[in-house]
């Protein structure tokens, strides 16, 4: 009996240890995933502004608070896939996908971005609603045909997406994210097809005062 409180104090030593190292890997997971997810939708932001080296900058420091996240929780599986790092990998993902959608650029794949595969889906479900801002801006500046071009983008990711046939617990729950981004779409194309209405409704006055111009510019 007297070895005991020593022989328990040896059994509960490295577990002690073993959930500190977890505590730690967490703390700095969750630090650096924030670091990532705002960078992330700084990025998003530049994105739409046309800033485009400001974009990369901070997509770069997105990746780069990305991987020390994956490398402080690596060895902790139940850590890496809590939850929080898949949340900033969609982000990250998103904001690349964004960046080259916008910039008429080929979409990268989840290597390329980084990223796990459901990770990637997500991102490329969220980057349909900053298609439909790039869309409405286009549509603000007079360029119908450029919304019309995002649209169509919108379209093929939509498509693209109802093709992932899975249980949601595999997904993390993408089927949501699919009906969004149909919705988002069908929103988008109703506002087009308004738009391009107002335009050629705006070319055909614009014809018929021409006409009428020269007219009235006939000489008798």
């Amino acid at each position: 009996m007297s070895d005991a409180p020593a022989a328990l104090a040896a059994l509960t030593e490295p577990v002690r240890g073993r959930l500190v190292a977890r505590h730690e890997a967490r703390e700095v997971g969750l630090d650096a995933g924030r670091d990532a997810i705002r960078a992330a939708a700084n990025a998003i932001r530049a994105t739409h502004r046309a800033e485009h080296e400001r974009a990369a900058t901070l997509i770069d420091e997105a990746r780069s608070a990305l991987a020390e996240a994956y490398t402080a929780c690596g060895s902790f599986p139940d850590v890496l896939h809590a939850g929080f790092v898949q949340d900033a990998a969609k982000e990250v993902a998103e904001a690349v996908l964004t960046r080259a959608a916008v910039r008429g650029e080929p979409l990268p794949s989840p290597d390329q971005v980084g990223v796990d595969d459901v990770s990637w889906l997500h991102g490329l479900a969220e980057t349909v609603g900053e298609l439909r801002r790039a869309s409405l801006d286009h549509v603000r500046g007079g360029r119908v045909d450029e919304a019309e071009a995002a649209l169509g983008l919108m379209q093929e990711i939509l498509a693209a997406l109802v093709t992932i046939d899975v249980p949601d617990g595999l997904s993390r729950g993408l089927r949501r994210a699919t009906d969004a981004a149909r919705a988002i779409t069908e929103r988008t194309r109703g506002d087009l097809t308004t738009a391009a209405g107002q335009r050629e409704l705006r070319r055909a006055l614009d014809a018929h005062r021409e006409a009428l111009q020269r007219m009235l510019d006939r000489p008798e």
